[in-house]
């Protein structure tokens, strides 16, 4: 396939871009294969969501509840704070679960990412397989100039291209097909090395 484009007019351009999307629809089957087909994903997640909403609704429902009694001594404010803490707790709990449930897949991704991307090295090393529109910023440069002859700043390596293939894509297979990891997980910050809680001191 990335022969039979090269002959074409951006046809470097065409092949990492073609090859950059196959790899994530490959990489989001071997990823619903292991994980989001699975009873375990399924229940954290829903998990993950109940928790938000129920988190939410606390929050809201404390403060009109605080609005209303502004004056006053409230009842059960030690209480509710507590409720809530568990709340927090178990959604971070679930989040950080979720997280350690997506690691096998997250090792086999790996190692198709790593195949393909030698692959795309050995067949474009070397060579510019684009144009940018403007000279990057020098930090950004030694990346899209990576490993390119001559000293034009416009031209943009295989790396370069193939890094901003991959994160745009597979970011927007997964909203599409609903793979898309919940907002509440990311919100709770459970991931396999959460930030500590404020409130402990």
């Amino acid at each position: 396939m990335a022969s039979a484009l090269s002959s074409l007019r951006y046809g470097d351009s065409l092949s990492v871009v073609a090859i950059s999307a196959a790899t994530a629809v490959l990489c989001e089957a071997i990823s619903w294969l292991l994980i989001y087909r699975t009873a375990t994903y399924n229940s954290l997640r829903a998990s993950i969501e109940r928790h938000s909403r129920k988190l939410d609704a606390m929050k809201s429902g404390g403060s009109s509840s605080t609005a209303a009694a502004s004056g006053a001594q409230p009842a059960g404010g030690s209480s509710r704070a507590k409720k809530m803490d568990r709340v927090e707790t178990s959604l971070k709990d679930a989040a950080r679960e979720l997280s350690l449930a997506k690691l096998k897949s997250g090792a086999v991704v790996a190692a198709v990412l790593f195949v393909v991307f030698g692959l795309l090295n050995s067949l474009f090393e070397g060579r510019a397989v684009a144009k940018l529109p403007f000279a990057p910023v020098p930090l950004v440069q030694r990346m899209s100039h990576r490993g390119l002859p001559g000293n034009d700043p416009t031209d943009c390596s295989m790396v370069f291209l193939y890094f901003l293939c991959s994160m745009s894509i597979r970011t927007n297979l997964q909203k599409l097909l609903g793979f898309a990891p919940p907002r509440a997980a990311a919100a709770a910050g459970g991931g396999l090395f959460p930030m500590p809680d404020p409130k402990v001191n």
